[in-house]
């Protein structure tokens, strides 16, 4: 990005030393544009965000070099079906929903769908299902009730989300900052021109809640070899369970300390999602999308990427088992 200085007086008349110009990054821009380059169509209105709301699409992959995370929806594949239910690219901007508790008003008619965590969905308090293409009417409010299994659900509209990119993304990254802020009560978003085909005749994605109970795979970490064998055995023989201390950062697991062989301070090296890094508690630490691209911890393993969705619904007190993946 590039910044250029100007003294104030060059600036136009009106925005010196004025707040009005100011806007709230989760407030509507009246003078925001669809991608197709006509007026953006108000889509909705939020009325309680929940725990934690925030737009997502694909993310920022191949930026790490940037110190910019990949970010973007943790669980990918129910954003994708989300997406696709309603006609969308699957890497179109939706909404991620942590907990539940989200409610928001329709300011047009528009085609929705909800994926990922398992809860109640009413739209003016009749029961919608999960997994289906639903007509949501100017007026109605939509319900995500609090969440019963799984951590995150994706809402979906059709056209996609508009909101403003960085690095080619709209997904709000909650470490970094970047992408739009976090979505409170009273933000109106506008739909985007992001839909490729008609909502799909055969409507129904069979989807089923999240499992209470997670087996990952792991490769070896790049600091394997500095740890107690005895450590390596502890990491795939016991019960994890996911602590407290989760978000879209990381998730700290409860279990087994695990111990170093040498313990002396490493420099900062590389970081990906997935990244195991047990700091000298001895308690392993995951990455997650808005994770940092560099840590001093030591990484033992690795999860799959195909696995980090399973992560992404993994809230405090589920059980997670670590198995090696195979070697082709």
């Amino acid at each position: 990005m590039r910044v250029r200085f100007r003294a104030e007086a060059d600036l136009p008349a009106g925005t010196r030393g004025s707040s009005a110009h100011q806007r709230r990054p989760d407030a509507p821009d009246p003078h925001r544009t669809a991608a197709h380059g006509g007026p953006a169509e108000r889509v909705l209105r939020i009325e309680e965000p929940g725990l934690l709301a925030t737009i997502q699409d694909a993310g920022r992959p191949g930026v790490g070099s940037l110190g910019v995370s990949v970010s973007g929806a943790l669980d990918r594949t129910a954003l994708r079906t989300a997406n696709r239910l309603v006609g969308n690219p699957e890497d179109a901007a939706g909404l991620e929903i942590t907990a539940g508790g989200f409610e928001a008003e329709a300011l047009t008619d528009a085609w929705i769908a909800v994926t990922g965590a398992w809860g109640a969905l009413t739209i003016d308090g009749r029961d919608i299902d999960h997994g289906i293409a639903q007509l949501w009417r100017r007026g109605e409010r939509l319900r995500v009730g609090w969440v019963s299994a799984g951590v995150r659900a994706y809402l979906a509209v059709r056209g996609g989300i508009e909101a403003p990119r960085v690095l080619g993304s709209a997904a709000t990254d909650t470490l970094a900052g970047l992408g739009p802020a976090p979505l409170r009560a009273g933000a109106v978003l506008a739909g985007g021109s992001a839909e490729t085909g008609d909502v799909p005749a055969s409507d129904l994605a069979p989807w089923s809640p999240p499992p209470p109970d997670l087996v990952i795979r792991l490769v070896p970490g790049p600091r394997a070899d500095a740890f107690a064998p005895a450590s390596e055995k502890a990491l795939f023989e016991a019960t994890w369970t996911v602590g407290a201390a989760a978000d879209r950062v990381g998730m700290r697991l409860e279990g087994p300390r695990l111990q170093r062989t040498d313990a002396a301070e490493l420099p900062s090296e590389g970081m990906v999602p997935g990244a195991i890094q047990v700091p000298p508690s001895g308690s392993p630490t995951i990455l997650l999308a808005d994770g940092p691209v560099t840590g001093g911890y030591a990484v033992i393993a690795t999860v799959l990427d195909a696995d980090l969705d399973l992560l992404g619904q993994a809230g405090p007190g589920t059980t997670v088992h670590f198995r090696h993946a195979p070697r082709y």
